[in-house]
């Protein structure tokens, strides 16, 4: 059995294993059993994260628009690879037990309407028919000064960055190995979808 050293990194607790058992890895990163790689890509989107909050509290604490802007700057990267993440999770919903696919589910819709006015500068649409453009001539984003924010998505009806950065982390933490009921390849695999 391994030994840990505990140390907390905003709002998650993050424990070093040394040797680990399986059991002790997968209760710790749980979506492992699910896939490795994304696991990886998970922990890669949580450190950006911290790093985004971190640049908005000094930003505009001090008044650094550098900061802010380099968070405004991650905070896009941030979108696309956490919905690419949610996305695939989607995707494999055969993978996961239900009311943890529930929770991707809605976690989804919340980044598709910050990716797509930032990505594919349309709309989200409520259903199928015509695209309607979010204006190009615009900044990346609003900034919310009394709350140390980004507003993200459509200049119309824009999302807090720290929402959805935190819901982020809330759902991903809230993943047990009881959610997983099979690996990402299962999900291609015909009989598993039956």
């Amino acid at each position: 059995m391994g030994t840990d050293k505990t140390a907390k990194k905003g709002r998650r607790i993050k424990i070093c294993l040394v040797n680990p058992t399986e059991e002790e890895r997968l209760s710790q990163e749980p979506l492992i059993a699910f896939s490795y790689y994304l696991s990886e890509r998970n922990n890669v989107l949580l450190s950006v994260s911290d790093e985004i909050i971190e640049n908005l509290d000094k930003g505009f604490t001090n008044n650094h628009t550098g900061l802010i802007g380099h968070a405004s700057t991650l905070m896009w990267f941030w979108t696309l690879g956490a919905y690419e993440v949610i996305r695939t999770m989607c995707q494999a919903k055969v993978c996961f037990s239900e009311s943890f696919y529930e929770k991707i589910s809605e976690l989804k819709n919340d980044l598709a309407k910050a990716r797509m006015p930032s990505a594919k500068m349309e709309k989200k649409k409520k259903k199928k028919g015509n695209l309607i453009p979010v204006g190009s001539n615009r900044s990346p984003d609003g900034w919310d000064i009394p709350n140390k924010d980004l507003l993200v998505g459509d200049p119309e009806d824009p999302i807090s960055g720290r929402m959805l950065l935190e819901k982020y982390d809330n759902v991903l933490s809230s993943l047990t190995i009881k959610d997983i009921k099979a690996r990402h390849e299962n999900a291609y695999n015909k009989e598993s979808r039956e």
